[in-house]
């Protein structure tokens, strides 16, 4: 998937303000940021000719939806300042032109840990990596390894296997019921 993201060829790519405010209030306020969503995608599918007016082939940047969402459901942002790219398969991407510092920071955070946990995982194959004479004394460790775990597989199976036999025979041997005791003063009478 992300072979066919890097082949595609941009074909437009324009930045807008779009106006959000004149078609949100149109509807109910509990309907608005979902209506400026679909305001967004309009306004994109008009001045990016998007074939068909197809709202299906605009996708809009999860920071562009979380920022118009921001002030929750009844009041989306009025106007959004958006960049987009038309790709020549008809699909275009809109996002926000400056994002807010802390999403900035977010992104920066998010890379450098993936970037530690490749150099762990690297770093975890280089030590995987056996030699020859390594590999003999491995397979002797590993066989006494599993022979371990077999014997303490059935005894943890045989144990439960007798509990709960125990427990059969306890259950069908106490026929005798106890009545509940009476603690309230008034239910004694």
């Amino acid at each position: 998937m992300a072979d066919e993201k890097s082949k595609r060829k941009i074909v437009l790519e324009r930045e807008y303000v779009v106006p959000l405010r004149k078609e949100w209030l149109k509807k109910q306020k509990y309907k608005r940021a979902t209506k400026a969503v679909k305001a967004l995608k309009e306004f994109m599918v008009q001045h990016m000719k998007v074939y068909d007016r197809d709202l299906r082939k605009v996708k809009i940047d999860i920071y562009l939806n979380n920022e118009i969402r921001f002030r929750g459901m009844k009041k989306p942002l009025g106007k959004v300042h958006v960049k987009a790219i038309k790709y020549d398969d008809g699909i275009v991407e809109v996002k926000l032109v400056t994002l807010p510092k802390h999403i900035e920071f977010e992104i920066a955070r998010n890379v450098k840990r993936l970037a530690e946990q490749e150099k762990k995982s690297k770093e975890a194959e280089k030590a995987e990596i056996p030699t020859p004479e390594a590999g003999k004394a491995e397979e002797k460790t590993t066989e006494k390894e599993t022979d371990i775990k077999e014997k303490t597989e059935s005894s943890k199976i045989a144990t439960q296997e007798a509990e709960k036999s125990k427990a059969q025979e306890a259950k069908h041997t106490s026929g005798v019921k106890k009545e509940p005791e009476m603690k309230r003063k008034r239910m004694q009478r």
